[in-house]
């Protein structure tokens, strides 16, 4: 007990000092602290990046493989552009005008490097020992009926266009324009490529209006991710303006709103001074964290003000000594919960997707800063502004009916109420469990965003957006052209197409097996492997020979022609299908060819079906330590190892409650939500400090027993405690709207989570506090000693 009056009373002393400090000099404090902000704001350099790479790693294997795959053939950026004819038929005069047309314009893109079409589709013929390649569709303005009924009849029967570049009804048709950025300018999408495309689609909409158009492809996808950064930005308005209505409303006091405003802003600034120095880009996951700022360092502010304004109302005292007294009780509590958040935060470290790196540290240094500012700022305003309060004890003793009723209601039944409790608890973790893990890309925005609707009108009328890809070697040089390796090829994307979920494979066998029948005077017998490795050789070289440029087969063989690219376009599957089924691929290819044809699926699909499982299992490590870290503070800033190891309880069941709530509404979680237990363990530990912090100030300062400590604990931060947390709610709720899921599932389940602590710090908490602190007595010694030290 000694012990901790000593440690009591040097903290006690501590924050007096320091409450006394920074009044006394409130207009250096003030200065100083405005021109710290003003100066890390003035470093602030936001640049957005919306570029899908962000999300990986660079040690991250898919990566690398992906990127090993695009090194030996073509990058495939692109822009796939589907169009839907009110007729519902390709296949007219006018409308593979208009599409010809649109294809020819589609070779100005910036950046562009190849435009596959229907009508370009590069269509093989004999004669005699010659091979012609000519464009399926050209001069189609020229075409009679009789020309143009050939010209659908070669198309529905052509693998490589069915089920890629046109449906098998032939009313649905895409260009797909292939881009081939230099990597150098951010702006090279949303400012150059996006921009184009849009006014080209624009131009031909206006010009045929009897074409309905949809977008999709990595390029819009990117374009996507860079928008929702810009719009999720936009929230942070929103929430400022919730933040003063709602400030204002539950304070009662426009200079302590003022003040509170006062404090988010520089927070703000620091820590977008913050993304300047350390020259972060920020990304969809990053971009919010003005928001997670803005929420979270108005609880600090909360804390102060509204003890200071209930010392003020309820007790009478002036301005200055319900100010130092607000400092002396809060300091501690509040410090504690920002070093909590801000490790909490930082645990997003420990998990492989960078834009939550960003979001950790940004949000870390920001709640840090506003620690900083709440405890030298905030009082130092106060204690300028011509701050007023009229004593209001009516008011004040019904406030304090209702969370003394609360209180009273919770320590007549501890028992009872902590079984419940434990049961609540126990089914919906049980619930948690039949949450599963589903991280489809497109999913990751809502129907509100474009590239969604687009991509699903896509999916649903004429292929597949997902994708895996195969880089098939044959172990040497020029080695496609043996026909060992053809057969094996070939039986691989026989064996592909059976497969349920494949829609479309795109595999060189297909164009050897088509050639051939061309040399052989379009005999469908001839449909197959050639039968010799110098005949293969000859006819490749020959229709290599016939292509036009831009639509050659780099995107299919590598320079040597030692490896084929084998692209398999799968329909919707789940994260977990999509890796299952890439790995039935590669254990087909061990089991039915030789090794240099074993390969490994790689695609931005499969790295996104990946990236969840990634992201989960290194952010197991880094919750376990935060658990570890968060608890051991907790049992040396309350100088209790029993409170503190019992403190784990009401911070870890609610984020138990909210994926179990999560499961009856939603059931999947996403990558975005993989972070909630490190980031929300922070921010639900405010409540938890607070409320142990007067419940031990009670014992031990005023010497109640743990009953009446729980009430005073009620009566003196539970208004604090709704307070922050409808403000927490408000700004999670505000970033809920966000049209970017992986933003929106975790704000949502944030929400849910912040509500669960509020009920189970009000009601299980305090109920184990009676149950445990039982035995506990207080010596009348010290009663005495700590009743003195409370009245000086």
């Amino acid at each position: 007990m000694n012990t901790i009056k000593k440690a009591k009373d040097a903290t006690n002393a501590f924050t007096r000092n320091w409450a006394n400090f920074v009044i006394k000099f409130k207009w250096p404090v003030l200065l100083a602290t405005l021109i710290l902000a003003i100066g890390l704001g003035s470093q602030g350099n936001m640049e957005f990046d919306g570029d899908y790479h962000v999300f990986f790693s660079k040690s991250n294997p898919e990566l690398e493989a992906f990127d090993a795959l695009q090194d030996k053939y073509t990058k495939d950026d692109n822009v796939i552009i589907v169009l839907s004819p009110s007729n519902g038929n390709i296949f007219t005069k006018e409308n593979l005008t208009a599409i010809e047309e649109l294809t020819a314009e589609s070779w100005n893109t910036p950046y562009s490097s190849r435009v596959d079409a229907v009508t370009n589709f590069q269509h093989t013929s004999a004669v005699g020992d010659d091979l012609y390649v000519d464009d399926l569709s050209y001069e189609t303005a020229l075409k009679t009926e009789a020309e143009i009924l050939k010209i659908k009849e070669k198309a529905l029967k052509e693998p490589l266009l069915v089920n890629r570049i046109l449906n098998e009804a032939g009313s649905v048709t895409a260009i797909n324009i292939t881009v081939r950025l230099p990597g150098v300018d951010l702006n090279e999408i949303p400012g150059e490529v996006t921009p184009f495309v849009r006014n080209m689609i624009s131009d031909f909409k206006e010009k045929h209006p009897n074409f309905e158009v949809h977008t999709s492809g990595l390029i819009p996808m990117n374009t996507a991710f860079f928008e929702s950064s810009m719009n999720d930005m936009g929230l942070t308005m929103i929430m400022l303006i919730i933040v003063i209505i709602t400030t204002f409303i539950l304070t009662r006091n426009i200079w302590s709103t003022l003040a509170t405003l006062i404090i988010v802003i520089f927070s703000i600034m620091s820590a977008i001074g913050f993304v300047g120095l350390m020259g972060i880009k920020l990304t969809p996951p990053s971009s919010v964290f003005p928001t997670m700022i803005l929420t979270l360092a108005v609880a600090d502010s909360i804390h102060i003000l509204v003890t200071m304004l209930q010392k003020m109302r309820k007790d009478g005292l002036n301005k200055v000594d319900a100010l130092k007294e607000a400092i002396r009780l809060n300091f501690m509590p509040v410090f504690i919960t920002s070093l909590t958040t801000v490790i909490g935060f930082l645990t997003m470290n420990f998990g492989d997707v960078p834009p939550f790196w960003d979001l950790g540290n940004i949000t870390a240094f920001g709640m840090g800063m506003a620690f900083l500012y709440s405890t030298t700022t905030l009082p130092a305003l106060m204690a300028i502004l011509p701050v007023k309060s009229k004593v209001r004890k009516e008011e004040i003793k019904a406030h304090n009916n209702w969370y003394t009723s609360l209180g009273n209601y919770v320590v007549k039944q501890p028992v009872r109420l902590t079984i419940i409790s434990f049961l609540v608890i126990g089914g919906l973790t049980y619930l948690a469990t039949k949450n599963t893990f589903n991280d489809e890309f497109i999913n990751y925005f809502d129907e509100t965003v474009a590239f969604r609707t687009d991509t699903d009108y896509i999916r649903d009328n004429l292929t597949g957006i997902y994708n895996i890809e195969y880089s098939i070697g044959s172990g040497e040089s020029s080695g496609i052209n043996n026909p060992e390796y053809l057969k094996n090829l070939n039986a691989f994307e026989d064996w592909l197409n059976e497969q349920p979920e494949v829609i479309h494979v795109n595999a060189f066998s297909e164009v050897a097996r088509r050639v051939n029948r061309s040399m052989h005077g379009d005999d469908e017998s001839f449909y197959r492997i050639p039968d010799n490795r110098d005949e293969a050789a000859q006819y490749l070289l020959l229709y290599e020979l016939s292509l036009p440029f831009g639509l050659d087969l780099n995107n299919q063989i590598n320079v040597d022609k030692s490896e084929t690219r084998v692209t398999v376009t799968v329909d919707n599957i789940t994260s977990a299908d999509m890796i299952a089924f890439s790995k039935k691929g590669e254990a087909w290819l061990r089991n039915n060819t030789p090794k240099p044809m074993h390969a490994i699926g790689v695609s931005p699909t499969l790295m996104f079906s990946k990236l969840g499982f990634r992201q989960a299992d290194s952010m197991f490590k880094g919750n376990i330590i935060a658990l570890i870290l968060i608890s051991i503070v907790l049992m040396l800033a309350l100088k209790n190892f029993k409170l503190g190891l019992l403190s784990i309880i009401p911070n870890v069941t609610p984020v138990l409650v909210g994926f179990g709530i999560w499961a009856l509404y939603k059931a999947q979680i996403n990558t975005g939500m993989v972070i909630v237990f490190g980031m929300t363990l922070g921010i639900i530990v405010d409540d938890t400090v607070h409320f142990m912090s007067k419940f031990l100030r009670a014992r031990r300062e005023l010497g109640y027993d743990a009953k009446q400590a729980v009430v005073y604990a009620f009566e003196t931060v539970g208004k604090a405690l709704v307070t922050t947390t409808i403000v927490l709610l408000a700004g999670f709720a505000v970033l809920s709207t966000s049209s970017f899921a992986l933003n929106s599932y975790m704000a949502r389940i944030t929400v849910i989570i912040i509500l669960a602590a509020l009920i189970i710090d009000f009601i299980l908490l305090p109920s184990l506090l009676i149950l445990t602190s039982k035995k506990e007595a207080v010596s009348a010694q010290n009663i005495r000693e700590s009743q003195i030290a409370f009245d000086k």
